[in-house]
């Protein structure tokens, strides 16, 4: 049963990947937050709080319940903020200010159902509180007089109802007193029914009484209640714990606002970061992997170890070009620096075996500079040198950065190591790269992954790229094939051509001969020649004669020369069927059975017959 192995489709986000970027990008974004946390502290010093003041007020609703959600409140909050209490708290401060700009330097806050903080803005503590305490009063009072309208509004209502129905219960005394008028015609269930409804109203009038003289007194409990229990007062001014906020609000915004910036740039760039994708794309096996250069005061104290860290790296490149590789190049994309250190180590450790030196061809001439500092003593040449002398090892330094002459880097080396910067270049960049060089028909050793992410796990192996891995290049020497074999081939391939031939020949003008096949070389003894067979129609020698001068003379049949090897063509070609197949059963049996002519097992081939005198 075969089954189908389908390569799972690539995720629109790569989580690991956007992780990695964002943590290698950390420069960005705690850039930005400490940008945004000295733009706070900025703002907290350049643009301090102005003086601000305070007052909470108690409000008593008439309709006041345990299970009110704070609706009541917040429409006190939306009445303190109109323009009606705006002008009654100007006009108590006999200011000219307009309602809609003293509105924005006020505002209003729900503590708890029932308590309302009046926040106040002013150029002074003092105006500050004034304005404070006029808005509070401004409000209270407006509170308490549409407490009071509402009360008045109700007892009039009460009111108009009464006299609706004192004037019905006038109509129905009247018709009581008709019809009691009557006499003894007077019909009692009609006196009966107006002197039920002359008492329901007169119930009813007497209700409304009531009601009217409840709702004139109001809402005593509102118009109590609603006071200020904190009087205004300016807010002391705390500097620190104003900056230290300003500040703090600033590094959050600013913080996220790089890592937002790191995110999308991840998405967006598409620049491989991981050892997995920097192979996929470029085609090769990461070998190994330098940090980059250090930057800041660690570089001090860790100086030896990228040291000896390239040097290793070093030693793993010298290990597997110094057997079988004269020319090689290192070419760097994103890290010139490191890749110039690299070629000098190389060089220097290939020189202790034999001549080493570099080719520079970096725009920057890197290298050149760097032996320069470091006073080394590998030979550093230019791209126009001459070539390298027999027996000498040469490094190649060039770049693969866009704007490569591609076409020179085949001069560089057969062979290349690739050192890559992780996060330099994008996706296509890197299989434009790998496209270019299998068109100069360079060969990828590895590739030297510089400034890796520490916690990058992922493999960078390629298992399908044998033939451009390190570990194939054992199996690129194809072995060596068996003497006997290679016999045995001839030996089969020599008798299909012959019996090929004898098939072909039908009458032929010429003679045709089988293409001499390279042979491995063996002594053989030759064979003694035989004596030819006497012919029964020849008379004896020595007992011809001559009837006269210009008799014909006989006709012999040509000596064929001695074979030199066993699968030689004789020079003269067998005219009879038969002689043939004999020579050619001859042959097969001897191949089948496995005997090597050239040990004796190989016929000899009879003469030919003798021309009949003309």
């Amino acid at each position: 049963m075969t089954t189908t192995s389908e390569t799972p489709a690539a995720p629109l986000v790569d989580l690991q990947r956007l992780f990695v970027t964002i943590r290698r990008r950390k420069r960005l974004w705690l850039a930005t937050a400490l940008l945004g946390l000295i733009a706070g502290a900025l703002v907290a010093i350049l643009l301090p709080a102005p003086p601000t003041a305070v007052a909470k007020v108690i409000v008593v609703h008439q309709d006041d319940s345990p299970t009110d959600s704070g609706t009541l409140m917040r429409t006190d909050v939306a009445v303190l903020s109109t323009t009606q209490i705006a002008e009654g708290a100007l006009k108590k401060l006999n200011s000219t200010e307009s309602s809609e700009e003293f509105m924005k330097n006020y505002s209003g806050l729900p503590v708890t159902n029932n308590v309302m903080q009046i926040t106040v803005k002013a150029k002074s503590d003092g105006e500050a509180v004034a304005q404070a305490q006029a808005l509070a009063d401004t409000f209270i009072a407006d509170h308490v007089e549409r407490s009071q309208a509402a009360a008045a509004a109700q007892s009039k209502a009460i009111l108009d109802q009464r006299k609706n129905a004192q004037d019905e219960l006038t109509k129905v005394d009247a018709q009581i007193a008709d019809e009691t008028g009557k006499g003894r015609n007077a019909n009692a269930s009609t006196l009966e029914g107006l002197y039920g409804r002359r008492a329901a109203l007169a119930s009813q009038v007497s209700d409304f009484d009531s009601r009217a003289q409840q709702a004139g007194i109001g809402s005593p409990q509102v118009a109590a209640g609603t006071q200020i229990v904190d009087a205004p007062r300016a807010l002391p001014k705390a500097f620190l714990k104003t900056t230290a906020t300003n500040a703090g609000i600033g590094f959050a915004l600013g913080l996220a606002l790089g890592i937002a910036f790191a995110a999308v740039g991840a998405v967006s760039r598409d620049r491989p970061v991981l050892r997995r994708e920097i192979s996929t794309h470029l085609g090769a096996s990461v070998i190994a992997q330098l940090p980059s250069k250090r930057r800041g005061p660690s570089r001090l104290w860790r100086r030896s170890r990228a040291v000896s860290e390239r040097r290793r790296v070093a030693t793993t490149l010298v290990r597997a070009i110094q057997k079988d590789i004269t020319e090689v190049s290192l070419l760097e994309l994103g890290a010139p620096g490191i890749t110039a250190a690299l070629a000098l180590d190389v060089a220097e450790q290939l020189g202790e075996d034999g001549r080493a030196s570099v080719v520079d061809d970096l725009p920057g001439e890197d290298v050149r500079k760097l032996a320069a500092e470091t006073q080394s003593e590998v030979v550093v040449l230019g791209v126009g040198d001459p070539d390298a002398e027999p027996g000498e090892r040469r490094v190649g330094v060039g770049t693969i950065s866009p704007g490569t002459a591609w076409t020179d880097l085949e001069h560089l080396g057969a062979e290349t190591v690739l050192v890559v910067k992780a996060g330099h270049a994008n996706t296509l960049w890197l299989h434009t790269v790998a496209r270019q060089l299998a068109d100069q028909e360079i060969s990828i050793l590895g590739v030297v992954l510089v400034d890796p992410d520490p916690r990058d796990k992922s493999d960078g192996t390629l298992w399908d790229g044998l033939h451009t891995a390190l570990r194939g290049r054992a199996g690129l020497t194809p072995a060596a094939p068996k003497v006997a074999d290679v016999e045995r081939e001839d030996r089969i391939d020599e008798l299909a051509a012959r019996v090929a031939e004898r098939v072909a020949l039908v009458d032929p003008p010429t003679r045709k001969f089988a293409p001499v096949r390279p042979m491995v070389p063996q002594v053989a003894k030759p064979l003694p020649p035989k004596a030819p067979k006497p012919d029964p129609k020849l008379p004896e020698p020595g007992k011809v004669s001559v009837p006269h001068a210009d008799a014909p003379t006989k006709k012999f049949a040509p000596v064929k020369p001695k074979r030199p090897t066993p699968f030689k063509r004789d020079h003269g070609e067998p005219t009879h069927q038969g002689e043939l197949n004999a020579e050619l059963e001859s042959e097969k049996s001897a191949v089948t059975s496995g005997a090597s002519p050239r040990t004796g097992g190989f016929a000899t081939q009879t003469p030919e017959k003798s021309a009949e005198v003309s």
